[in-house]
């Protein structure tokens, strides 16, 4: 009789350990940023604001290529001593990261 007992004991500790749940929740949130299309447009189509902002802080850049979205954001491609690098702008002529450009959507 202590053996069936001490048997249905074990089975029942047994089968509630496998009843538990595992309640695993995310840590962290992954961020997707979607860039807005850009299109191409002529160098001197820019805003003067944003030509301005090219010479005042990047006194010897050139600007080679030019692309602005619907939001009227600029993407420059500038040359610096024969090196190119891209700069994001408003229409006011302020510096924007590249993270700004678009939309943002959380996902969890």
């Amino acid at each position: 009789m202590k053996k069936l007992i001490l048997t249905v004991a074990i089975l029942a500790s047994g089968i509630s350990t496998f009843a538990l749940s595992n309640n695993i929740l995310p840590t962290e949130g992954i961020s997707v940023v979607m860039n807005e299309e850009f299109k191409e447009i002529a160098v001197d189509k820019l805003p003067a604001a944003v030509k301005s902002a090219v010479e005042k802080d990047f006194a010897s850049a050139t600007i080679s290529k030019a692309y602005v979205n619907s939001k009227e954001q600029y993407k420059l491609e500038i040359t610096i001593e024969e090196s190119t690098s891209t700069v994001y702008a408003d229409k006011e002529g302020n510096w924007l990261e590249e993270s700004a450009i678009g939309t943002k959507k959380e996902m969890e």
